[in-house]
């Protein structure tokens, strides 16, 4: 129909931590949601999945966005704009990008993780 049904999946290491909300039809949808959760010291990564909601199947795996914890360390005030989606299964194409905010709060024992997921193409 040239259009998904896209929502975001937050994990932290392979654990889910946030879903947002479905944005129905269309191939740009806009979330401007924000996140604020405990980050414990020890986190290697969080991946953002953009998924498509499907009512009669599995929901799609669209791509998805990985940012290391050396990534956030050369962004010490956080980081902010667009990345492209990579490719989640090496058989699908993927095309299209996210606009995140990310960004660790607080002192080396108790961080917190401010995640923005604004929009995406």
């Amino acid at each position: 129909t040239g259009s998904s049904d896209p929502y975001c999946i937050v994990k932290i290491d392979d654990e889910a931590i946030i879903r947002t909300a479905t944005v129905w039809k269309t191939l740009s949808p806009f979330w401007g949601e924000e996140y604020e959760v405990q980050l414990q010291p020890s986190f290697h990564s969080i991946s953002i999945y953009v998924m498509d909601e499907d009512a009669l199947s599995r929901d799609d795996m669209i791509g998805k966005v990985c940012i290391t914890r050396d990534m956030l360390a050369e962004h010490p005030k956080g980081y902010s704009g667009w990345m492209s989606l990579s490719e989640v299964d090496p058989d699908e194409e993927v095309q299209g990008e996210i606009h995140l905010r990310v960004e660790v709060l607080g002192s080396a024992g108790s961080r917190r993780l401010r995640c923005s997921v604004l929009e995406a193409r």
